[in-house]
């Protein structure tokens, strides 16, 4: 779950992006004003846990500070913080308390980008004539110390920190925070955290935004903007373990990061599950984002939502947790995970009578439905394996496993726009061949 929040939710208006590239709604005095009103009395982070838990979401990256500058955690460094509001109290502190309490693993993103401080621009100015920053002023050495001492204060005052989500509003710009130095800082602090590539250097995992790659992304190929030309030359194949580059998309449930209460498009569960699927057939994460509303609250459209998705992930979790890509990429009708010595694949079409995977040459035992255990038909020849997919499959709503293959079905709950029409089948071996890609 990634956590877009702060006093911008009073305005119901995205994170920083009214004043860095100018709004009709909003001016950037208005917008700065905005702590000054800011009291989420409603706010309880073992609310925001049990809506996570209930989606199947086994991790959660908080915004501890966006572009704007404001900090949503007490630091020594600035005024600019979430203690200074009449709410008073550090919200990053108690989500760190009740995530520690609950064993969910929690992330922090910080914004390198900082509208607030002096020595990232010339705050005199407007923020939309300066907004990348000005490193060129004598006074950028001093931001970046500033970033520092910050990142020292999330790094050794929350407890265990799950990964550093950087973040930057030009990927043109970012070679000039010094990556490397705020790269070893991380990992002198919190050795196991992993740390995205936003900071212009590499790390762990690639960050596309708001779009699925269309192949299994390999090392070298840039991902850390909503930017997917890339992505788009990519050849669909397997790679070699040394090649494969983790990643992670992230994504909004509408069209906003932050709480947009006049943005209605929502997405259908039959959409995210859909994407999620996508994602882990290619060996991705989902970073699904939430904006709380302005007392603290997940708005109930995406609570409805997030439940729909987990209760379809709990009854495939064998298929989900756990696994990478599979080894049938660029199938139309379905897409395949692999988990230990089974492989998962997901019926992506709901019209099929029978599948053929290719390219498995290993002797299949039984294929069976995943919650009810009953047994799929299927024929297996040299290099392909044909399943009957079954009308009265389809109706179930449920999922399918087979020592060597599951299927899995979810219907959207009444008054949810969108059915989905993704089933799951299960591949269970101790070894196999693989002719594909």
């Amino acid at each position: 779950m990634f956590i877009h929040w702060g006093p911008y939710s009073l305005a119901g208006v995205e994170a920083s992006w009214p004043i860095l590239k100018g709004s009709s709604e909003i001016s950037e005095a208005e917008y700065r004003a905005l702590p000054a009103r800011f009291n989420p009395e409603k706010f309880d982070p073992h609310e925001w846990i049990d809506v996570a838990r209930k989606a199947g979401q086994r991790y959660m990256v908080f915004t501890t500070k966006h572009h704007d500058g404001f900090c949503m955690f007490e630091s020594r460094y600035t005024s600019y913080k979430i203690t200074n509001t009449p709410y008073g109290k550090d919200i990053t502190r108690q989500l760190a308390d009740a995530c520690n309490e609950e064993k969910m693993a929690l992330g922090f993103y910080y914004s390198p980008p900082d509208m607030n401080h002096p020595a990232y621009r010339d705050t005199s100015k407007p923020a939309t004539s300066n907004y990348r920053g000005e490193p060129e002023r004598p006074e950028w050495p001093l931001y970046l110390d500033y970033m520092s001492l910050q990142l020292d204060e999330l790094l050794t005052r929350y407890g265990p920190v799950a990964e550093m989500w950087f973040d930057s509003v030009d990927m043109r710009t970012q070679a000039q925070y010094d990556g490397q130095r705020f790269l070893e800082q991380v990992r002198l602090r919190q050795p196991e955290a992993l740390v995205n590539n936003r900071l212009g250097v590499p790390a762990d995992f690639i960050t596309p935004e708001q779009f699925i790659p269309k192949a299994i992304p390999r090392k070298g190929v840039r991902m850390d903007s909503p930017d997917h030309t890339a992505a788009d030359k990519m050849a669909v194949t397997i790679p070699r373990p040394e090649e494969f580059q983790p990643w992670e998309t992230c994504m909004t449930i509408n069209d906003t990061w932050a709480y947009r209460p006049k943005d209605r498009n929502f997405k259908s569960v039959e959409t995210l599950i859909r994407d999620m699927v996508e994602i882990i057939s290619r060996g991705g994460n989902f970073l699904l984002d939430v904006g709380p509303q302005p007392d603290g609250r997940i708005q109930p459209e995406f609570v409805e939502r997030l439940e729909a998705v987990g209760k379809w992930v709990h009854l495939n979790a064998d298929a989900i947790y756990g696994s990478t890509f599979g080894p049938v990429q660029g199938e139309e009708a379905f897409r395949t995970t692999t988990r230990l010595s089974k492989v998962y694949a997901f019926v992506m079409d709901s019209s099929a009578a029978t599948i053929e995977i290719k390219g498995l040459r290993k002797k299949i035992g039984n294929i069976r439905h995943l919650a009810t255990g009953q047994p799929l038909r299927f024929l297996q020849a040299v290099d392909v394996i044909r399943i009957d997919i079954s009308r009265d499959i389809w109706s179930t709503g449920l999922p399918w496993e087979n020592d060597t293959i599951d299927s899995s079905r979810f219907q959207s709950k009444p008054g949810l726009r969108g059915r989905s029409t993704c089933a799951a089948l299960l591949v269970s071996m101790s070894a196999y061949r693989c002719s594909c890609g």
